[in-house]
């Protein structure tokens, strides 16, 4: 008698609610619980901090690192250790002078598609030609993007003067040199190449693999859209396939498919969550295409205002409200109502924060009408 093979029916995906999710990412983006690592390794390990303005980042590390001073961070960036520079989403991040030289190429082909909306204003332009006086300009004295304009305008007197100066960021990676992004001392930016201001050549740029196991590392569990949105790239499934036997893969509530990292921790989702001070444009709120994880439906584009966000609070790990510094007083705006316990939380957060980045000046801390 012959035996017939049986099928076998692979098991179902485990399903990560949005808790879960929420727990699993507070953990790697370090809010969780306040990490020991240095100022420099915990830049490394996000892939970098969103730094449209100069204090994010040093917010973002106070929320995130225990010991933290400003000067933790200030200090590498003067010494060429930590970089200013357009990279995801074609936005300012603050990165490690490594990943400068390896992640902007990466993500060049975004910075490609981005100049494409500007080709009628470089009709006529040589972008080889321009990428080369760019540098050469830059190089030789480190200039402003106005001084730079003005400099290829006269090459190039025909062309849209907006138009070049996203070419040349585009084209070329231009880091804002010190003292742009010192705590206390920033001045306006100024831009040389990172090849110059770091005294090494760019590395080519490389296998995405590495940064889809760096990104989940420090944002997942994640879809590939989730990936997507955070990088600013497209056609990353490919990616996904090939490591799919290096990964684990879950699906959220809406039947998703996320994938991690076998070992990454995922912790209970009743895990306590204490409250956190949070920039404006800080990377947990911004890298993910669902954001539910971290932002409540209801709450969805409060934190927004046109193209300015807000500083934001988390209460229990989730979007709870806004805050601002005003020239006495710390305002906190919750979404909602806070019981005695978590406006008492709140308080002693805020108080720490104070204390940290702002040592000697004296606050108030009050709650603002809450924001219905």
């Amino acid at each position: 008698m012959t035996k017939t093979k049986r099928s076998v029916t692979p098991a179902p995906a485990v399903v990560l609610g949005t808790r879960a999710l929420n727990r699993a990412t507070l953990e790697r983006q370090l809010l969780l619980r306040r990490s020991p690592m240095s100022a420099e390794d915990a830049v490394g390990h996000l892939v970098g901090l969103q730094a449209q303005n100069v204090r994010p980042p040093y917010y973002a590390l106070a929320a995130r690192l225990d010991g933290f001073a400003p000067e933790a961070l200030s200090r590498p960036m003067a010494d060429r250790e930590v970089v200013r520079i357009v990279t995801m989403r074609s936005t300012v991040h603050t990165h490690t002078a490594h990943d400068c030289l390896t992640l902007r190429p990466l993500v060049q082909p975004a910075r490609d598609r981005e100049l494409t909306a500007f080709r009628k204003g470089l009709i006529g332009v040589d972008r080889d030609r321009l990428a080369a006086l760019a540098r050469e300009l830059v190089e030789t004295e480190p200039r402003t993007m106005r001084q730079l304009r003005e400099a290829l305008l006269r090459e190039w007197p025909d062309a849209d003067p907006q138009a070049l100066s996203v070419a040349a960021r585009c084209t070329l990676p231009l880091v804002q040199i010190t003292p742009r992004g010192l705590w206390g001392r920033s001045g306006q930016v100024v831009l040389t190449t990172a090849e110059h201001w770091l005294g090494r050549p760019a590395e080519p740029a490389p296998a995405p693999d590495g940064t889809v196991l760096r990104y989940l590392a420090a944002f997942g569990p994640a879809s590939v859209k989730d990936m997507q949105t955070w990088a600013g790239l497209t056609r990353l499934r490919e990616t996904f396939e090939r490591l799919r036997p290096r990964l684990v893969t879950f699906r959220d509530d809406h039947g998703v498919e996320l994938f991690d990292l076998p070992d990454a921790p995922r912790p209970d989702p009743d895990t306590p969550a204490p409250p956190r001070f949070l920039p404006e444009f800080d990377n947990l709120l911004l890298s993910h295409a669902d954001r539910t994880r971290v932002v409540p439906p209801a709450f969805r584009g409060r934190n927004w205002q046109g193209n300015l966000a807000h500083r934001t609070l988390l209460v229990d790990g989730f979007l709870a409200g806004l805050w601002r510094l005003e020239e006495h007083a710390l305002v906190i705006e919750p979404f909602g109502r806070l019981g005695k316990g978590r406006r008492e939380e709140v308080t002693a957060e805020g108080e720490r924060m104070l204390r940290v980045l702002h040592p000697g000046t004296a606050y108030d801390i009050r709650f603002g009408t809450v924001r219905v």
